[in-house]
């Protein structure tokens, strides 16, 4: 079973950028097709940024597309997502997630096994 912790969430006023990193232990992530959420007050989770098991594909919903890159390093264990040109609206808690049952992963929450406690992402406009 792998245990993620995410960081990098902080205080940034808009226009600025954050890079958020999930961090594994207990197992190797290069089995696994990782995913960023977040949610916000009152709303629902949200897919962000979803990457293949080997890195070769990232995908993204539209609204972070050409501000937001996710990537990954199996051998550091680690996924990251950096966030560019932020808007309030990117103000919410993001979640890194892993999932097996996929190679490619998903947009869809239910489809991820393992979670993160999440961290603060805040924008001042």
């Amino acid at each position: 079973q792998v245990q993620l912790v995410e960081s990098g969430g902080g205080l940034v006023q808009a226009g600025g950028s954050l890079r958020l990193s999930c961090a594994a232990s207990g197992r190797t992530l290069s089995g696994y097709a990782m995913a960023w959420f977040r949610q916000a007050p009152g709303k629902e989770r949200e897919f962000v940024a979803g990457i293949t098991w080997s890195g070769a594909i990232t995908y993204y919903v539209n609204s972070v597309k050409g501000r937001v890159t996710i990537s990954r390093d199996n051998a550091k264990n680690t996924v990251y997502l950096q966030m560019n040109s932020l808007k309030s609206d990117d103000t919410a808690v993001y979640y890194c997630a892993a999932t097996t049952r996929s190679p490619y992963g998903s947009m869809k929450s239910l489809e991820y096994d393992y979670w993160g406690q999440g961290t603060q992402v805040t924008v001042s406009s």
